[in-house]
């Protein structure tokens, strides 16, 4: 479903009920996870999300299991959106990449 002006693309996000926050809000509850973003990359049509995931269940798994652990506990908003890219990283790895970036994870978040 795609949307030609902005005010449908609002349409079409307010229908599917998927919105960045119900996304981070699941994310956080079901995978115990300490960090997470969401971005909505469609333009605002609510169809296509890219997120960065950080939680402890990440820890000793393969990032194919890290992403199939975060798209069965999304099955049914994935199953609704066009395009979902989840970023999955441990605790460690998080702090060791914001580190090298120069950056310290926000506190608060």
């Amino acid at each position: 479903m795609s949307a030609e002006t902005d005010t449908q693309a609002a349409e079409v996000a307010n229908l599917s009920g998927i919105t960045p926050m119900s996304l981070k809000k699941t994310l956080t509850e079901k995978l115990d996870a300490q960090y997470v973003t969401i971005e909505d990359i469609s333009g605002g049509c609510g169809q296509a999300f890219e997120a960065t995931i950080v939680s402890p269940l990440f820890v000793k798994k393969a990032s194919l299991a890290r992403h199939r652990l975060v798209n069965s506990t999304l099955k049914t908003e994935i199953a609704a959106i066009h395009a979902w890219t989840p970023k999955c990283f441990t605790p460690e790895e998080w702090e060791r990449k914001r580190v090298q970036e120069g950056e310290g994870i926000p506190s608060g978040v």
